[in-house]
């Protein structure tokens, strides 16, 4: 159920990137699909009564959440902050340019 629920807010911030005409929905929009992604990573990773993999001597080594999805998603927020970054930058000089968000507008004044 989980994995759905994923899927389907990935789904929400596939729209919102497609069809929407407004590139401040689109950057939000791609927001939400890094959002889902991550979030997947982190439910293929967890564990029912997990333990976090620290080992110390004398417990076992049974039913431990993997590390390795977390490590993932550390590094995919960073990739995320970068490309927000970049895409709110790209957004702002269209702005400046054209005065308008809207990709349509930008289109007719463009040609």
């Amino acid at each position: 159920m989980p994995y759905a629920l994923c899927f389907l807010l990935f789904m929400i911030g596939l729209y919102c990137a497609v069809v929407k005409k407004n590139m401040v929905k689109i950057v939000i929009g791609i927001l939400i699909m890094e959002y889902a992604v991550n979030l997947f990573f982190v439910l293929v990773g967890y564990r029912m009564e997990g333990r976090s993999p620290i080992f110390s001597a004398g417990q076992d080594v049974f039913n431990m959440v993997d590390p390795l999805p977390q490590a993932v998603v550390l590094t995919s927020i960073v990739i995320g902050l970068a490309s927000t970054a970049l895409l709110v930058a790209i957004a702002m000089r269209i702005y400046e340019k054209y005065g308008t968000f809207d990709i349509t507008e930008i289109r007719r004044l463009k040609g």
